[in-house]
C-alpha cells in the first residue's frame, strides 16, 4: 500500500469516527478527571499536563487473565508494540524477543525506560528493561507517558516511560486471589495474592508460577515470581512503604527454523527492592526513596551441532542503587512547582565461566577494572493555570554522568482548555540516552568515546470527553541524532531518527453492559528500524451481564520490519483474541480465553514462526 492511500484511508477513518462520536455524546454529564503520577511525580488531573499519558487500570490488566502486563498495554496504548516469539516467555540473548518499541524508539536500545513507583529498571551493563520482570500480580495500574521524560527521569526516558505502580490496600480488611489455569502445548498459569488492611497498617504479598513447551522443539519456559509491598501510615500526613519484587526464569532458545540451535538455555534472575517516606499536606508534598535493582544472568549460547556443546557460560551480575527525593509545593493559586534530585550508583560485572571446572574464563572488556558508573542530576518543573482554560509548563533537568559529562534537558508546554472537557495541548521536548557499559567496554564494537544519544519531540494533541464517549488524536515528530550504531565493526555515534506519525484511540460506554474501544497508530520512519510497524489498528469490545464477561479484540499490524538493509523484510497480519468468564459462585469464576482464533501464520522476530490458535482455560478464586 502506497504512503498516500495508507494517510487518506487513515484521515478518512479518524474524520468519520470523530464526526459520528460528537454527534452521539452530546450529553453534558461530567466525567472523572484522570488523575497520574507520571508525567508530574505528584497526582494531578491528566488535563492539565501537556504531555500525553495513558492509564491501564487494573481491571482492564487482569480481566484476560495475562500473567504479563504487556500483551495488554499493546493494545491499550496506541503506537505501542511488544515483539514476542511464543505462547508465553519472552527470553534473553539471541532470539529473545519483549522488546518495547514506542514511536520508533525501543527499549531494547535503552531508549525506552519502564520503572516500578518511579525507580528505573534498567540494569549497569546492558540499560535494557527485560519483559519476564513485569508481571500483572504487582501493578495497581499502568501509566504509559509518550514522548521524552527525560526531565523527570533522566537517561533511557528519551522515548518515554511506562510506569508500574504497585498494588495496595486502602479499606481494612482481607482479600484473597487465587487464580489457575492450563492450556495449549502444556501451558500452567498460576498466582496467589493476598491483601491486608488494620488501621494505619497494610500489606499486599503476591506470589506466581509460570511454565510451557510452547509450540517448538527447546523452546520451553518456567517463572517463579513473588512481590511484597508493607505500608504503615505514620500519621495523617507521613507514610512509610518498604516492596520488593523479585522473578526467576529458565527459558531456551530454539534458534530460527533456518539454523536451529541445541543447548541454548538461560537462567535469569531479575529483581527489585526500595523503601520509602512519603508526606502529604495541603499545599506540599514529597517523597524520599532508596531503591536497587539487582540481576544475575547465566547463558549457554548453544551449538548448531548437538554433538559438540560449547564448554562456557556467559555470566552477568549488574545493578543500579539509586536516592530519590522530589517536593511539590502550590506556592500560589493555579500553580504547582516540582522539584528533585536523583543520584544513581551503576555497576556490574560480565564474565564467562567454563562448563567443567567453574573457573573464570578471559572476557573482552576494556574497562581495566572499571565497572561501576556514578550519576547525578536535579530538575525542576514549573506549572501555572493562567486561567481557567490555558495552563503552561516547563521544566529543566541538570544530568551530570560521570564518564560522558553534564547534560541539559529542557521541556516546554501548553494546554489549552476551549471546552470543559476538552484540551488542545502542545509540547517539545528532549531525551537523551547515555552509553551503557556493553556500548563502551565490553566485545569488540565496544568504543570508550561514545557519547549520550540526544533526540527533540514535537507534540500537538487534542483530547474530548463527552458523556458516553471520550476520544483522543496525536501529532508527532522526532528529530534525533548521535544515535549508536555498529559501523565497520565500532560503535560511534553516526545515526539519525527521524519519525513522524499520528495515534488515534476512542472508548465508547454504549450502556453499562457494552463497551468499545479501539486506537490507531501511523508512523514513518525516514531510518526503518526492526520490531516498528507503520500502522497498527486495535478494536475491542467488552461486554457485561449479569454473571458473564465477555471480552473480543481485533488487531491488525501492517507492515511490521523483521529485517532492514538489504535483506529488508516485512510482515502484516491481524489478530482475533477473545476471552470469557463466568461466575459459578460468590468467590468463583470460570474463564476461557483463546489467541490467534484465526489462526493466522505470521512472524515478529524473524525466522520464529508464531503459533497458531492457543486456548487457556481455568479458574479464579476471590474472597
Amino acid at each position: 500500500m502506497k504512503f498516500t492511500e495508507n494517510m487518506k484511508t487513515a484521515f478518512g477513518c479518524l474524520t468519520l469516527t470523530m464526526v459520528s462520536m460528537q454527534a452521539i455524546g452530546q450529553s453534558d454529564t461530567l466525567s472523572i478527571p484522570e488523575v497520574v503520577v507520571t508525567g508530574s511525580r505528584h497526582a494531578v488531573d491528566v488535563r492539565h499536563l501537556p504531555m500525553t499519558v495513558n492509564i491501564i487500570d487494573r481491571k482492564t490488566l487482569t480481566e484476560q487473565q495475562q500473567t504479563s502486563l504487556l500483551p495488554t498495554l499493546m493494545q491499550q496504548v496506541p503506537g505501542l508494540f511488544v515483539t514476542s516469539r511464543s505462547m508465553m516467555g519472552y527470553g534473553v540473548s539471541g532470539g529473545a524477543a519483549g522488546g518495547i518499541n514506542l514511536r520508533g524508539t525501543t527499549g531494547g536500545a535503552g531508549q525506552l525506560l519502564v520503572l516500578i513507583d518511579g525507580h528505573p529498571q534498567y540494569q549497569g551493563i546492558y540499560g535494557h528493561p527485560i519483559a519476564d520482570s513485569y508481571q500483572t500480580l504487582m501493578a495497581e495500574r499502568v501509566e504509559v507517558l509518550r514522548g521524552p521524560a527525560s526531565v523527570l527521569y533522566g537517561s533511557n526516558a528519551m522515548g518515554g516511560v511506562l510506569n508500574i505502580v504497585t498494588r495496595s490496600m486502602r479499606e481494612d480488611g482481607v482479600k484473597t486471589n487465587i487464580n489457575l489455569g492450563a492450556g495449549s502445548y502444556g501451558t500452567v498459569q498460576t498466582s496467589l495474592s493476598n491483601q491486608v488492611r488494620s488501621g494505619r497498617f497494610s500489606s499486599t504479598v503476591a506470589a506466581e508460577y509460570n511454565r510451557t513447551d510452547n509450540h517448538r522443539p527447546r523452546m520451553g519456559f518456567e517463572q517463579y515470581g513473588g512481590y511484597l509491598k508493607v505500608g504503615y501510615d505514620l500519621s495523617d500526613h507521613w507514610r512509610a512503604c518498604v516492596d520488593a519484587d523479585i522473578t526467576h526464569f529458565n527459558s531456551s532458545y530454539p534458534g530460527a527454523t533456518s539454523s536451529p540451535l541445541y543447548d541454548a538455555d538461560q537462567w535469569i534472575t531479575r529483581g527489585m527492592v526500595s523503601a520509602a517516606v512519603e508526606y502529604h499536606f495541603d499545599n506540599l508534598s514529597g517523597t524520599i526513596s532508596v531503591y536497587t535493582n539487582f540481576g544475575r544472568h547465566k547463558i549457554d549460547d548453544g551449538t548448531a551441532d548437538p554433538a559438540k556443546p560449547t564448554g562456557r557460560y556467559f555470566r552477568s551480575k549488574d545493578a543500579l542503587t539509586g536516592i530519590s527525593w522530589y517536593e511539590s509545593a502550590r506556592l500560589f493559586e493555579g500553580n504547582r512547582l516540582t522539584v528533585g534530585i536523583d543520584y544513581q550508583h551503576i555497576y556490574g560485572n560480565a564474565y564467562y565461566t567454563s562448563k567443567e571446572s567453574g573457573e573464570v574464563l578471559d572476557t573482552p572488556n576494556k574497562q581495566s577494572g572499571k565497572s561501576y558508573r556514578n550519576e547525578i542530576a536535579g530538575y525542576a518543573d514549573f506549572r501555572q493555570d493562567l486561567t481557567e482554560w490555558l495552563t503552561i509548563d516547563a521544566g529543566l533537568r541538570v544530568d551530570h554522568h560521570s564518564i560522558t559529562g553534564t547534560e541539559w534537558v529542557p521541556q516546554a508546554g501548553i494546554v489549552v482548555r476551549p471546552v470543559r472537557r476538552g484540551e488542545v495541548k502542545a509540547m517539545v521536548s528532549k531525551g537523551f540516552r547515555n552509553p551503557t557499559m556493553r556500548e563502551m567496554y565490553l566485545y569488540p564494537p565496544s568504543n570508550t568515546e561514545l557519547e549520550p544519544e540526544r533526540l527533540w519531540n514535537y507534540e500537538l494533541s487534542w483530547r474530548h470527553r463527552l458523556s458516553s464517549i471520550s476520544y483522543g488524536i496525536n501529532l508527532f515528530y522526532i528529530n534525533g541524532d548521535n544515535m549508536i550504531q555498529t559501523v565497520n565493526r565500532q560503535n560511534v555515534n553516526t545515526g539519525e531518527i527521524k519519525n513522524w506519525g499520528v495515534e488515534f484511540e476512542w472508548n465508547y460506554l454504549i450502556d453499562k453492559h457494552l463497551s468499545f474501544i479501539g486506537n490507531f497508530a501511523y508512523l514513518h520512519m525516514k531510518n526503518k528500524i526492526i520490531a516498528a510497524p507503520e500502522m497498527k489498528y486495535f478494536l475491542g469490545l467488552n461486554f457485561h451481564l449479569q454473571k458473564w464477561t465477555a471480552i473480543v479484540g481485533a488487531q491488525r499490524i501492517e507492515n511490521l520490519y523483521t529485517a532492514v538493509g538489504d535483506n529488508e523484510t516485512k510482515e502484516s497480519f491481524a489478530l482475533l483474541n477473545a476471552s470469557v468468564s463466568y461466575q459459578v459462585a460468590k468467590p468463583v469464576s470460570l474463564w476461557l480465553r483463546g489467541e490467534n482464533l484465526l489462526a493466522q501464520r505470521y512472524e515478529i522476530n524473524l525466522g520464529y514462526p508464531m503459533p497458531r490458535a492457543t486456548f487457556m482455560g481455568g479458574v479464579n478464586i476471590e474472597f
